[in-house]
C-alpha cells in the first residue's frame, strides 16, 4: 500500500470481498540519500505511510511498514547508475516491480503466512495451458503489463490484480463511495520514485562522485565520423535526445549512438534514429515457456510505445526482434515487451 488510490482500493477490495487483508508499505527511498533538501513527496513519504496506516485502522485491517531501503539500491539504484555508466538507458520500474514490489514482498508476506500478495496495478492474470498469463488492464489508458514482463510463474501463481477489469473512474467512485473523498482527489506522480524533479542527470552525479569532470569534455560526432563538438559527458544523454545538446545545427540533430569507451557521443538524422532490426537479452517468457521457432507478436519499446508488429525468435539466449517497419529511437537498457492481442507474452531488456 503506497498511500495512493490504487492499492489502498485494492486492499478495500478484497477487505470486503472477505480476504484477511495485510497492508504492507514499503520505505524504499529518502530523499536525503540523494543530496536534496526537496520534501518528500509520493510514495515513500511519511504522508503517504500515513495515508495508508489510515485506510488499514478505518477498515480494520492490519497494516505494517517494511524498511526495504538495502534491498531497493542494491536492486534498483545500483543498476540505475551502472546502465547509464554502461552508456545504457534503464527501466527501474521494471527492476523495481520484478524484485522490490513481488520477490522481496513476497518473502515479508510468507513470514506473515499469507497466501497471496495483491498490487494495485492496471492488468488482468488468468491461467490457461498451465500458464499464469497477464493480459492487459481494461483501461488501456493506465494499463500497466509493461513493467510486469519480468514476474516468474511462481510469483504469479501467488499474486492477484483487483483493478485489472475495472477503469480509473470506477476506482474514483469506489472511493468516492466508501467515504475516502480526498484519496479519489489525491494527485498522482509519474515520476522516477528516488530522482528528485526527474533530473536524473543531477543524481548521477551525486551519487558518482567526480562523474562529470571525468567524462566532461567528449566528443559529438556525425554517422560519418566528423567531429561536431564538445559534451558534458555520455551518461548524461540518451538516445532519441534532440533537446539539450547545447550545440547549434542546421537542421534537428538526435543523438543515435552512446560509446562509454571513447566516451562518444553519435549525432544523426531523424532518419539515422530509424531500425527494422533489435537484439533482446534477459528475457522472460510470460504466456508460454519458449519460443521454439518464430513468433508475430506487438512490440513495445517503451512505456509510451503504441506498438509495432513484429516477428520473433530465440537464437541462443538472445531474443531476435524483425520489426515489420522501422521503428525509432531503440534505446539500449531499456525493455522491450511483446504482445499477442491482449496477452504479454513476455519481454526483456534491449541489447542493441
Amino acid at each position: 500500500m503506497s498511500g495512493g488510490i490504487d492499492s489502498s482500493v485494492a486492499a478495500m477490495m478484497l477487505h470486503e470481498e472477505g480476504y484477511e487483508v495485510v497492508g504492507i508499505t514499503m520505505k524504499t527511498w529518502d530523499y536525503a540519500s540523494s543530496g536534496t533538501s526537496k520534501k518528500e513527496t509520493g510514495c515513500c513519504s511519511l504522508d503517504s505511510i500515513n495515508d495508508a496506516r489510515a485506510i488499514a485502522v478505518d477498515r480494520g485491517f492490519h497494516h505494517y511498514i517494511l524498511d526495504i531501503r538495502a534491498e531497493f539500491g542494491d536492486a534498483v539504484i545500483d543498476n540505475f547508475v551502472d546502465e547509464y555508466i554502461s552508456g545504457r538507458t534503464p527501466n527501474p520500474c521494471v527492476l523495481c516491480n520484478t524484485h522490490i514490489k513481488w520477490e522481496a514482498l513476497y518473502k515479508r508476506a510468507e513470514m506473515l503466512d499469507c497466501e497471496f500478495i495483491a498490487t494495485g496495478h492496471y492488468a488482468q492474470l488468468r491461467q490457461e495451458n498451465n500458464r499464469y498469463v497477464i493480459s492487459r488492464g481494461i483501461d488501456h489508458s493506465k494499463d500497466q503489463s509493461y513493467v510486469l514482463w519480468g514476474l516468474s510463474q511462481d510469483l504469479l501463481a501467488k499474486t492477484r490484480f483487483p483493478l485489472g477489469g475495472f477503469h480509473k473512474t470506477d476506482i474514483k467512485q469506489m472511493a468516492i463511495d466508501w467515504g475516502f473523498h480526498e484519496l479519489a482527489n489525491k494527485s498522482e506522480s509519474y515520476e522516477i520514485c528516488f530522482v528528485p524533479d526527474n533530473d536524473y542527470r543531477s543524481f548521477l552525479k551525486h551519487r558518482v562522485p567526480g562523474l562529470a569532470e571525468k567524462v566532461a569534455g567528449g566528443e559529438f560526432v556525425a554517422t560519418d565520423g566528423k567531429v561536431l563538438g564538445t559534451h558534458k559527458g555520455y551518461p548524461f544523454y540518451t538516445i532519441g535526445q534532440r533537446k539539450g545538446l547545447e550545440i547549434a545545427f542546421g537542421e534537428p540533430m538526435y543523438v543515435t549512438k552512446i560509446i562509454p569507451e571513447t566516451n562518444t557521443v553519435v549525432l544523426g538524422s531523424f532518419e539515422d534514429l530509424e531500425k527494422r532490426e533489435m537484439w533482446v537479452r534477459n528475457v522472460n517468457m510470460v504466456k508460454y515457456a519458449g519460443v521454439t521457432d518464430s513468433l508475430e507478436t506487438l512490440t513495445k519499446i517503451r512505456y509510451k510505445d503504441a506498438g509495432t508488429p513484429a516477428t520473433i525468435s530465440m537464437h541462443d539466449n538472445l531474443m531476435r526482434v524483425l520489426f515489420h517497419k522501422n521503428v525509432s529511437a531503440v534505446a539500449p537498457g531499456q525493455s522491450a515487451v511483446f504482445y499477442e492481442d491482449e496477452d504479454l507474452v513476455g519481454g526483456g531488456f534491449i541489447l542493441k
